[in-house]
């Protein structure tokens, strides 16, 4: 259910009570029972879901939702405020929804938004879920990536400074991440995915007028992709334009050269809708497009479609990939 302090418990109380994700999947909700039965009352929500603790096993035959409750909230919390106990209380259900999945209890994982600086405050020192998930399943190549209607970006680089972005604009570094996307996509089902590079500087570089990165680091990438790993990537691609050809049908996924390159795109596209997607792990890992709104935490204003869009699109690449369980050593 992400930092309780955001809107993490509305939006997951939200999206869990749709009739068609119940339909799809039977729904486990990591958290706090007691805090998402308050959030509920509050905000009129619909709530009575069975409730079974940490260290209870899961029902191996589950028709309706299911609160798994961690009692881990040391401390007062207060919605839209910052703090350790809120972080910790986070932290400790990403790592129960890993173990539940290294258990074989469940087959894929959503997550609703945590606050960096709670997570910080709580002893974490992840800069997002991304991280901190390759972390605990000991991955050592993994990237981020959205999926936004018919557009899917997958990024080189996150949470970084820019300037430290453009450094990492590095030949072996693309090459990872092309050979990680490709891998990935066929994992979704997609045969022989296409995919596009985009370039750094504006227009392409215009032949090293505009910078020397595609020139001496993306061409030849993606040169040792396509001829030796036989993957089928082009590029680079200018920036301006590509996104807009993938986001009709041109290529099923395009490599972003940095986090707002490829954030910008997709929020123009889909925003609110769009789904985080970790790729490399040994699990489907799925998340919301947004943050924990701690300005409207507790105020039942939140829009709930992202996380209702990242539990469907859990279910169904779970589904291509054939899961049962998630391919981890307990």
């Amino acid at each position: 259910m992400g930092d309780p302090a955001g809107i993490g418990p509305e939006v997951v109380l939200k999206a869990v009570a749709e009739e068609e994700i119940q339909r799809i999947c039977i729904p486990i909700i990591i958290g706090d029972a007691q805090l998402l039965a308050h959030t509920a009352r509050t905000l009129d929500l619909q709530s009575g879901y069975d409730i079974i603790r940490s260290g209870e096993p899961i029902p191996e035959q589950l028709s309706e939702p299911l609160i798994f409750h961690l009692d881990n909230i040391n401390g007062v919390i207060e919605s839209g405020v910052e703090s350790g106990a809120a972080g910790k209380a986070a932290g400790g259900y990403i790592e129960a929804a890993v173990e539940l999945c290294a258990a074989g209890s469940v087959d894929a994982i959503a997550t609703a938004p945590i606050n960096k600086r709670s997570l910080f405050l709580g002893g974490y020192s992840f800069p997002g879920h991304t991280e901190f998930l390759a972390h605990l399943t000991g991955t050592e190549e993994y990237a981020m990536a959205f999926v936004a209607a018919n557009l899917r970006i997958v990024l080189i680089s996150t949470h970084v400074p820019l300037a430290e972005a453009i450094r990492l604009v590095e030949r072996d570094r693309i090459i990872r991440t092309i050979n990680l996307t490709n891998r990935e996509l066929k994992r979704w089902g997609i045969e022989r995915p296409r995919l596009a590079m985009a370039a750094l500087n504006p227009h392409g570089a215009e032949g090293g007028l505009f910078g020397m990165e595609e020139t001496s680091e993306i061409a030849p990438a993606i040169e040792v992709c396509r001829d030796i790993e036989d993957i089928n990537v082009a590029g680079p691609y200018s920036a301006d334009t590509v996104f807009l050809r993938a986001s009709r049908g041109e290529f099923d996924a395009v490599i972003a050269c940095y986090h707002d390159q490829a954030m910008i795109p997709v929020k123009c596209l889909s925003f609110g809708e769009a789904v985080n997607v970790t790729l490399g792990l040994p699990f489907i890992r799925t998340s919301v497009d947004h943050g924990t709104a701690f300005d409207i935490a507790g105020k039942g204003l939140a829009e709930h479609s992202s996380m209702s869009a990242a539990i469907k699109l859990a279910a169904e690449l779970s589904s291509r990939a054939g899961e049962s369980g998630c391919a981890m050593e307990v």
